[in-house]
This record gives C-alpha cells, structure tokens and sequence, in this order.
C-alpha cells in the first residue's frame, strides 16, 4: 500500500484543483493521500467526493503555521473536528495575518522596481484561494518576468531577511498541539529540520512536544538529507513517535516532490487512525486504509 500523507492544492499554494490533485495521486499508483492545505480545511469536500470516484483513500488534514522557540515550525493535524470552535478560531487568526502582510510584500516589489506587483494582478494569479502568501507572489514574479521559478523568488526577495519578506502572525506551536488534540486531530510535526530548525528541534524539544501532545513527526521528505532522516528515526523510536513520509506534493508549484517520492509505512497510518478514533474525530479517513 502506497501511502503519501502530505499535499497541496489551489486551496492554498498548490497548483492543482483538489480534485485534479485526487485523480493525480490515483494516477501515481497512491492508495491513500491526505490533502493539507496551509492553515485551511476548504478543499476536505472537494477532494473527499474525489477520492469516492477515483477509489482511493482520503485522509483529511492540515498544514498549519506556527512558531517554536522563535523559529517557523509546520505542524500537520490529521482528521481534526473542522468544526472546532477553538481551531477554527485560530485558523482564522493564522489567516488573517497571511493576508494582511500581502499588500506590504507587494508594495515592496513595487519600491524595488516591479511596478506589475500590483494586488488586481496577484488575484488573478491566486484565483478564489481563501489562504493567499508568499507562494502566490512567487508566481506572480514568474508571471511578470522577474524570475524564473518560485524557487528563485524566495531566494531572491521573499525568505526571511529578503527584501520584500513580511512576517505575520504564527500560532505557538505547543499551544497548537494542544488545540488540534482537543479538536480530536492527530498532531505530527511537518520537515521539522527542513527550514533550518534542527537546531530548536533537537531531541529534548520533541521529549516535550510529546508530553505537550505531539503524535508524530515526518521524517522521509525531501528536505531531509538521508543522515538527517536517520537521526530522526531514532528520536522517534526512543520517544514512541509516529514517523510519516511524503512528496509534499504543489503541483508544478515545487519541483522534483511528485507524488509518491517518499511515502509513510501502512502501519504508522493505522496509528494515526487508531489515535483519531481514541479521541473521538468525527472525521474518517475516505476510502481504503490500512
């Protein structure tokens, strides 16, 4: 059974509709995908009716923004309540300040010559995503000739320290553990030494987190050296964490992570279900699962 449980569609930054992002994952041969759109749940409908069609699993989640010890840290939540007063309170805080920082960014392009950075051209490269950020002004710098791909976007004017960079609001990680728990989800932390963060999440940070509540931690992804998914592994083992794999799939809004490059063990997805249901989720996973 191949299983990937990290992707993206238009509802955020990737560049597939979620259905196409559903019938991609058949495609690639996946028996179960989990669709985590950043800090959003508004493709769960979309891509569940999908994965009916297609025949294939579904798990339900989300990418959400937070911060650890003053560094960026994403945390992917599994099968939470979407309902949930106090996760769907801090979604839209983590929202709110993905769109509020957008007009500053692009008034900085502006100011460093990029006159067509304009937000009338940024919707039309966004379309309808409820979750906008620096993804989408990557692509409208590609679209206007500045750079050649996303890539050369955010190395060259939209990471931490560059010159159209904006920080916004990030939920404490901690804090968010503990919300996605009490939502019923199942939290694993997403490319935890990816970012630059191996430094804050060392092994005495994720003894924490899992007293905090941490389940799991994605350790097969592309942004992990093979030395790195390693050492990982066995700090998962020594603290009984969930280890997951995953293509962090965007469409062609990243390059190299097509579905299905790095996948999660069968039985590591059992125990997130398992753990779902202990809680109580109201939410299944679609389709086939382990």
């Amino acid at each position: 059974m191949r299983i990937d449980l990290h992707t993206h569609s238009r509802v955020s930054d990737g560049t597939q509709t979620p259905t196409d992002l559903v019938r991609a994952a058949a495609d690639a041969g996946l028996d179960v995908v989990a669709i985590t759109d950043h800090d959003i749940t508004a493709g769960w409908a979309e891509a569940a009716e999908a994965a009916e069609d297609a025949g294939i699993g579904l798990v339900r989640g989300i990418e959400i923004s937070t911060r650890y010890r003053g560094s960026a840290v994403h945390l992917l939540a599994y099968l939470p309540d979407p309902d949930d007063p106090m996760l769907v309170a801090e979604l839209g805080r983590i929202l709110e300040g993905r769109g509020a920082r957008v007009p500053a960014m692009l008034a900085r392009l502006r100011a460093l010559g990029h006159p067509g950075a304009t937000e009338e051209a940024l919707a039309e490269v966004a379309g309808d995503t409820e979750a906008t950020g620096r993804p989408h002004v990557a692509d409208l710098l590609v679209r206007l000739g500045a750079v050649t791909d996303r890539d050369e976007a955010f190395r060259r004017f939209l990471s931490a320290g560059g010159p159209a960079y904006v920080d916004r609001y990030a939920a404490d990680l901690t804090d968010m553990i503990g919300i996605v728990t009490r939502a019923r989800g199942v939290p694993v932390v997403a490319h935890p030494w990816g970012r630059g963060s191996a430094d804050v999440l060392d092994r005495s940070a994720f003894a924490v987190l899992k007293e905090a509540g941490l389940f799991g931690v994605e350790v097969d992804h592309l942004d992990h050296d093979p030395e790195q998914r390693a050492r990982l592994r066995e700090i998962a083992a020594d603290l009984d964490l969930v280890v997951t794999g995953s293509s962090d799939h965007h469409g062609t809004g990243k390059t190299d992570h097509d579905l299905g490059c790095h996948t999660t063990d069968p039985e590591q997805l059992a125990r997130i279900i398992a753990r779902a249901a202990e809680l109580g989720s109201p939410t299944s996973v679609v389709g086939a699962a382990p």
